[in-house]
């Protein structure tokens, strides 16, 4: 099938589903909320990977200033930093596994 093709099979499928011709598949998901994480848990988390602060940030793609007023409970992280840290907290090999980190 051609790009043409497939594009112009998406448009009709789009307008048979506006017509009601057809249903749109679905599926329901469900998101882990993002965790709380405080000063201890940031400091836990680098710990138990056994990084220093300036490897610990480089890992997780933050400043080192960002990883100390986390720590010194400062700062707090947010959306996305939250995320990770909580996956690094679920596996700690998860720098090595996706080459972020490499002994």
């Amino acid at each position: 099938m051609s790009v043409y093709e497939s594009i112009m099979q998406g448009l009709n499928e789009a307008i048979d589903y506006e017509k009601g011709n057809i249903k749109a598949r679905t599926e329901t998901i469900s998101i882990a909320p993002l965790p709380n994480i405080k000063s201890d848990d940031v400091k836990n988390i680098r710990l138990s990977l056994n990084m220093t602060q300036v490897v610990f940030a480089e890992v997780i793609g933050v400043s080192v200033k960002t990883v100390e007023a986390w720590e010194s409970g400062i700062n707090t992280p947010s959306g996305i930093a939250r995320r990770m840290l909580s996956l690094l907290r679920l596996d700690p090999l998860l720098p090595e596994k996706y080459d972020i980190l490499s002994k």
